[in-house]
């Protein structure tokens, strides 16, 4: 007999019907995204389409057991702009993008500002698709004594309205309600076509109080723009609010960053003590656990920061940096829209070049991909913190200051390259820029866990593949050729064996220690490690590095991140202890002669290189697409090494003639 062994059980298998695609619509600062976040929660990601450098979130829920993707589209003010994220919204609702063909349009409202929503939606229906409306900021609306009618507003537009607000939670079932209602049976849209003082007749309808307009009589707000936006106090609150913000990085992440580094400590030990010593477990030990920690140490640092950034964003404090940030920026020939690739590139430099699609003269574009690299991204942080951590051990204050001035030395090399290739190469004025402030809000706080959830899922999965890899190679390269013990190693564990003859056990785990220290220093000499450092090493000479640092270096051209355990990798554990600190480990590591390895210029010389230095091969790939050309790549990377080298070596000379030369 042919066939299926069970035809009964496929006959009786039912299809799940697919899910239906809600592509979500709405002006910026509308509260779209909160509400996505809470449609969807953690079963989102996000993506590019093909064709677009635009980020969408994608993201699904199940509602009486119905499958809804929502697609977070990114805010418009209109579709029909020669914007990249206005293209993005024409292509989707046209269905013109793979996987992106909605089955009904949710537009989000802003009830503090109806006109320039209506707008919106009139374009959005146009389009005929079943749609429904999400009627946010009624709680701000009320207290500026605005009343919204919802059902009266559904009656006028000819589809459901729904008041609801993502960050308390309000109104979500009653929305996906609605949602399916609009794709079940498709309302009569009565806004298609209408003109331009239909707008105004919708408003007055549906909107009462004493301004109906929507214009912001918040005197508090007056106030605090007053205040956040002066040319000097903005400059001097933007500062402190930074400066504090690293601080509570450094303080609040020290407990968990310890956990972190105890229990790969004692899964490391756990596994030396179960298997036989050998390569094998030199591998998992040295290479895979001792590497992968010196990265995933610094997850609860890169967790806070995103966490942070994200309540200062929701606050609509960012946008007031932003325009202070502009008066700054103009001066040295960048333009205002610069704010956001820039600021997007502290997470990283890739969605920062890509973003300055968004500028529209090509030159203001192409100064801005160039300087992009410069500000400081979150592969950063783990050298940041580890090299100021080395240099202020015992100061919280002293290493949150050094950590803000490595994002301000970022920032100031961007100014400055930025105002020289204006000058140069790129001649030419910068635009202004027009900047929308949003109201001030409670932040929040579930929609800023759901992004930093996403980063440190992402920052988790590069610790697992490139640096798991890097480590390895590191291992093996580190490891091989095996070096005989020399001589004095030999000499050193015959007196550790007299030692504990005699019964002074302290003395010959200290001679065991010392003879393993040697051999260590050997095996690093004669590897291949040490003969590609040493090949290498006589370039960064005058900085300070010797060969392993040198190797180091090199290795973080491919990824910044794996400095941390590149050094861990070569210097290894010192004592064996398992509840020793990492960053202790290499405070103690010396060099050939001695001297301590991380002393105080070098660790400044290398502070000063990673802030400046470009180090991340995928940024001068994005940087070619965008430009259409390796000579803007190439330029950008010479530049930004040549920078990064001289001050580096200017900073080691400074730090010398100081008297920090301990």
């Amino acid at each position: 007999m042919t066939g299926d062994a069970n035809p009964v059980t496929r006959a009786t298998r039912t299809p799940l019907p697919p899910p239906t695609r809600v592509a979500m619509v709405g002006n910026p600062n509308v509260g779209k995204t909160s509400l996505f976040n809470r449609l969807c929660g953690v079963r989102a990601k996000t993506a590019n389409f093909p064709g677009s450098t635009v980020e969408a979130r994608m993201g699904s829920c199940v509602a009486d057991g119905v499958e809804m993707e929502f697609i977070d589209l990114p805010g418009v003010y209109a579709i029909d702009l020669e914007l990249p994220e206005s293209k993005l919204c024409r292509d989707c609702l046209a269905g013109r993008l793979a996987g992106c063909m909605p089955d009904a349009m949710l537009v989000v409202l802003d009830a503090t500002n109806m006109q320039r929503g209506l707008r919106l939606f009139r374009s959005v229906a146009a389009g005929g698709r079943p749609m429904a409306v999400a009627l946010t900021m009624t709680d701000l609306a009320r207290g500026r004594g605005l009343s919204v009618n919802a059902q009266r507003l559904a009656v006028v537009l000819g589809v459901p309205c729904v008041e609801a607000n993502g960050r308390a939670g309000v109104g979500i079932e009653p929305l996906l309600a609605a949602i399916h209602a609009a794709v079940e049976v498709p309302p009569q849209i009565l806004a298609a076509g209408i003109a331009e003082d239909w707008i105004d007749q919708t408003v007055s309808s549906s909107v009462g109080g004493p301004n109906t307009l929507g214009a912001d009589t918040d005197r508090l707000t007056d106030r605090l723009d007053a205040a956040f936006t002066h040319p000097i106090l903005g400059g001097v609150v933007f500062l402190l609010a930074m400066a504090l913000m690293f601080f509570a990085i450094f303080r609040l992440a020290e407990i968990p960053m310890d956990l972190i580094e105890q229990g790969f400590g004692w899964l490391g030990s756990t596994i030396a003590a179960v298997l036989p010593e050998g390569a094998l477990t030199s591998l998992l030990v040295d290479g895979v656990i001792g590497g992968v920690a010196g990265t995933v140490v610094f997850l609860p640092q890169i967790c806070l920061l995103f966490f942070l950034l994200a309540l200062l964003e929701d606050t609509g404090y960012l946008a007031r940096a932003a325009f202070v940030m502009d008066r700054i920026m103009c001066r040295f020939g960048l333009p205002g829209q610069a704010f956001v690739p820039l600021l997007s590139s502290h997470a990283c430099a890739l969605p920062g070049i890509m973003s300055a699609r968004l500028i529209p003269d090509p030159k203001d574009r192409l100064a801005t991909i160039l300087v992009a690299p410069f500000m400081s991204c979150s592969a950063r942080v783990g050298v940041y913190v580890l090299l100021v951590t080395l240099l202020f051990p015992q100061s919280g204050f002293l290493a949150g200051l050094a950590f803000a001035g490595c994002y301000a030395l970022g920032a100031a090399a961007a100014l400055v390259t930025a105002a020289i290739f204006r000058k140069t190469i790129l001649r030419g004025k910068s635009r202004p820029m027009v900047l929308e402030l949003p109201p001030y809000r409670l932040p929040d706080l579930r929609g800023a866990v759901l992004s930093t959830y996403d980063r440190a899922v992402v920052f988790l999965r590069n610790a697992g593949t490139v640096i798991l890899a890097i480590c390895v190679v590191m291992w093996w390269i580190n490891a091989y050729p095996r070096s005989a013990m020399p001589v004095e190693a030999i000499a050193i564990e015959a007196r550790a064996v007299d030692a504990d003859a005699a019964g002074n056990a302290d003395e010959a785990t200290a001679l065991r220690a010392d003879a393993e220290n040697l051999q260590r220093r050997v095996q690093q000499q004669n590897s291949f490690a040490g003969w590609i450092g040493g090949a290498v090493q006589p370039v960064f000479a005058p900085l300070g590095l010797d060969d392993r640092l040198t190797i180091a270096v090199m290795t973080s051209f491919l990824a910044r991140e794996v400095f941390r355990s590149t050094m861990t990798v070569l210097v290894g554990h010192g004592d064996g202890d398992n509840d020793t600190k990492v960053a202790d480990e290499l405070a103690l590591a010396t060099r050939t002669d001695g001297s301590k390895l991380f002393d105080v210029p070098t660790s400044v010389a290398l502070l000063v290189f990673y802030v400046l230095a470009l180090q991340c091969l995928p940024t001068l790939a994005v940087t070619r697409r965008e430009t259409g050309s390796w000579k803007w790549a190439a330029l950008q990377f010479g530049w930004m090494s040549v920078v990064a080298y001289l001050l580096a070596l200017f900073a080691r000379a400074l730090v010398i003639a100081l008297g920090g030369g301990g």
